[in-house]
């Protein structure tokens, strides 16, 4: 039988030069992944024009982009749905880890950046 459960901290890594995202399942219809986003770091406002793709703020703070320059401050708990074509990203300001669930489908689902 197939895996079916995780534990979300055998994935969750981060790294001091960027967010890191650690895909914990692919399926043929949908990605499941973890990000861990340090002080000072960003997950740059991007979409993605046909696919959803909903976050779970497991941990920390953040201020969440709802278009390049527009932000509305997050916090664990929080549940955010980025539907397709919605512009979403995140900076952590704060002084902790910001971590998240994200979960996109349908998959392949195209990224495109809307920051340099």
């Amino acid at each position: 039988m197939e895996n079916r459960i995780f534990k979300i901290d055998d994935f969750a890594k981060e790294s001091d030069s960027a967010a890191v995202k650690t895909v914990i399942k692919d399926t043929d219809k949908s990605a499941t992944v973890v990000w861990v986003v340090k002080p000072g770091q960003s997950v740059k406002c991007h979409k993605h024009p046909n696919a959803d793709d909903v976050w779970v703020v497991l941990e920390g703070e953040g201020e969440f982009h709802t278009e390049v320059g527009k932000d509305i401050h997050v916090k664990a708990g929080d549940v955010i749905i980025n539907k397709a074509g919605d512009c979403h990203g995140v900076t952590n300001n704060t002084d902790k880890n910001f971590k998240f669930l994200g979960v996109l489908t349908p998959i392949p689902a195209e990224y495109i950046s809307l920051e340099n």
